[in-house]
């Protein structure tokens, strides 16, 4: 492993005592029920099974801990706190993600007509047990055709109209630039005419590896590295209405989405770990290292426009997952759904301390392989 794991003491966490983490709760409620009735998470490279996850679950069901300092006590009981220190001397570091509001409407007309997609039937899911040679080795989605998998169209060509008349459309929204940004953020909410709002969220994508804009602007020269931001982003796509496509067709992956009801508007999304986000609350991980479901206390001492002003220091559950959320102490934080969420979302680019709350059971095995 090229980062390890050193025991802490929930006193030696910043700001720990001032945590209220008891959002947390009905979450991992959730994470029981999925686990006991759907089937077990997977289990990372870290070594924390479900079944270990579970033994934290179960007794967080049993006590029904109320009041901050009582679900603080309850963590206490049952976990034990490891900072996640990487090798190469890189400490952690935090972005976030939000789920976009988009004024839509469910046919197209002269100025909504940037649709959302649907999965196309003819896309299948690639892995090693039927990648074709040759075929690249990042791609897990392609296109079926004549009983061969080759790649599926890309960003551009999609844009440029390769799947419509197929009844692929969801809705049209007025901006292409909205559409591209749901489509960073995986999920969005779709405000209709009539005030009624439906939710599409990840199904698939085209197969192509993600390519951050943000970067390409950098590298060209026209936004500063230490401002980028995603409003930096849009104010020079929208005063730069002439490359636009250029710019946004530099990025191949294309993502489609799935309709879904907003059954309580105070959630976000379901996500990778099948269970909703809770805004604030909820931590995009590397789900190859990390199980879902699992508690992290992040502390970042330059993240304070999301409290007031002070630092960031909160227990959160490893709900989700992304392409770029790649290392051990990487995290993209839930920021919630709207405009004043992606505000926040917008701005986070930061260090972090990353400790993951350990279940007892499975903390023994950790601190007897440190002696």
């Amino acid at each position: 492993m090229d980062y390890r794991l050193v025991p802490a003491r929930f006193s030696a966490l910043p700001g720990w005592d001032e945590d209220d983490p008891t959002p947390l709760l009905a979450a991992m409620a959730r994470c029981r029920a999925h686990i006991r009735t759907v089937k077990p998470y997977r289990t990372g490279s870290l070594g924390i099974t479900a079944g270990e996850l579970l033994a934290l679950l179960d007794a967080a069901d049993v006590e029904k801990p109320e009041g901050a300092g009582a679900v603080r006590a309850f963590f206490e009981t049952h976990c034990v706190p490891f900072r996640i220190e990487e090798m190469d001397g890189f400490s952690g570091f935090v972005t976030a993600f939000y789920e976009p509001e988009v004024a839509v409407k469910a046919a197209p007309d002269a100025e909504y007509r940037y649709p959302f997609y649907r999965r196309p039937d003819d896309l299948v899911d690639v892995d090693d047990t039927n990648r074709p040679a040759g075929f690249p080795a990042g791609y897990a989605f392609g296109l079926e055709r004549d009983g061969k998998i080759v790649e599926h169209p890309d960003r551009g060509e999609i844009e440029r109209g390769c799947l419509a008349g197929r009844g692929l459309e969801i809705a049209y929204a007025r901006s292409k630039v909205d559409v591209f940004f749901a489509h960073v953020q995986g999920a969005a909410r779709l405000v209709y005419p009539d005030g009624s709002v439906r939710r599409i969220t990840y199904a698939a994508k085209s197969g192509h590896p993600f390519s951050a804009i943000g970067k390409l602007l950098i590298d060209r020269g026209e936004i500063d590295a230490a401002t980028v931001s995603m409003a930096s982003i849009r104010d020079w796509l929208a005063q730069h209405e002439d490359q636009v496509d250029g710019v946004l067709w530099h990025n191949h992956s294309f993502i489609f989405f799935k309709e879904a009801a907003v059954d309580d508007g105070a959630l976000g999304p379901i996500a990778a770990a099948k269970v909703p986000l809770v805004a604030g609350r909820s931590l995009a991980v590397d789900r190859a290292i990390h199980t879902f479901g699992l508690p992290f206390f992040i502390s970042s001492e330059t993240l304070t426009h999301m409290d007031g002003g002070k630092p960031f220091r909160r227990l959160m559950l490893a709900l989700d997952t992304g392409t770029a959320i790649v290392g051990p102490a990487r995290g993209d934080i839930f920021t919630g759904s709207g405009d004043a969420a992606g505000a926040l979302a917008g701005h986070v680019r930061n260090a972090a301390t990353f400790h993951i709350l350990i279940p007892r059971a499975a903390a023994e095995r950790y601190l007897h392989a440190q002696g």
